[in-house]
């Protein structure tokens, strides 16, 4: 046998095992195969894009796990300080907390949105100081829903 290592993409088929690989060696453990359900609202002003809130949310089977991932908020810039983002996120966990979802969590970077996910009852987990090129830091919240 002949092992070969390569510096290339993965292609779809040996992504698709990689992925069936994690599945069962999961299964091995316990844990079944986590699906990922996106849950989101969209703000628009007479029908033109203002912003948004969107996530992911693990399912296995029709469960929902405890945790939810935020990956999207936004409010563009001449529609924020009315509001908004505080409604979106809102509307947000109110819906995931319906699923049963116990925890919402999020990155941000320092100098964007800290001060507003603090008053929105968010706690920091952790922090990776000088992760951008700007030298401010990645923040990742956490909230108890």
């Amino acid at each position: 046998m002949t092992i070969k290592f390569e510096f290339r993409d993965v292609t779809d088929s040996e992504y698709k095992r990689e992925q069936s690989a994690f599945d069962e060696h999961g299964l091995e453990f316990g844990n079944p195969p986590e699906k990922q359900e996106r849950i989101g609202f969209v703000a628009t002003d007479d029908g033109r894009f203002i912003g948004c809130s969107s996530g992911l949310a693990q399912k296995n089977n029709n469960q929902y796990g405890k945790y939810f991932y935020l990956s999207d908020l936004l409010v563009e810039k001449e529609y924020r300080k009315h509001g908004h983002g505080k409604k979106l996120l809102e509307l947000l966990e109110n819906k995931i907390k319906l699923r049963g979802i116990e925890y919402i969590w999020t990155w941000t970077a320092e100098h964007e949105a800290s001060a507003f996910y603090l008053k929105q009852g968010y706690g920091i987990f952790t922090t990776f100081d000088n992760y951008y090129p700007s030298g401010h830091a990645r923040v990742g919240f956490i909230k108890n829903l």
